[in-house]
């Protein structure tokens, strides 16, 4: 069965503050993860932690090469945001999972019917194929 977003975790994740791990952002200004940490910090008032390969540190935050990489001090994470391709998703999700995050949110695009029902019966909130940009004017934010 093909997922679908809930509306109320939609909502909750847009409005409740709390810590991202946004994997795939990088210093990158070109990548849509750039800009979209950017409103999701600054708009939305989360706290960022960039996910990199390079473990580069972005808009002032410091970065780390995995999920396992964030100290304990920074967990637990709230939402997972996933600037990864499809077919990579999966061990973002599986790391998502381990590392005890609440949520994942995979962007648009980012489908991945497997790991969504993974993380759904690990007890995360899972939105897929969706950019907080989109939804951040529907809930006055």
């Amino acid at each position: 069965m093909a997922h679908v977003n809930d509306p109320a975790v939609l909502e909750r994740l847009m409005c409740t503050k709390g810590r991202w791990a946004v994997v795939g952002l990088s210093t990158n200004q070109w990548r849509a993860a750039y800009d979209t940490s950017l409103l999701i910090r600054d708009r939305l008032g989360m706290e960022i932690i960039p996910v990199n390969l390079r473990a580069e540190s972005v808009h002032g935050e410091t970065g780390y090469a995995r999920l396992a990489d964030i100290p304990a001090e920074k967990q637990p994470i709230d939402v997972v945001d996933c600037f990864v391709n499809s077919h990579r998703v999966g061990a973002v999700v599986d790391q998502a999972i381990a590392t005890g995050a609440k949520a994942v949110w995979m962007q648009l695009g980012v489908v991945d019917e497997a790991a969504a029902a993974r993380a759904e019966a690990a007890g995360l909130s899972v939105i897929m194929d969706a950019c907080p940009a989109q939804y951040a004017r529907r809930f006055g934010l």
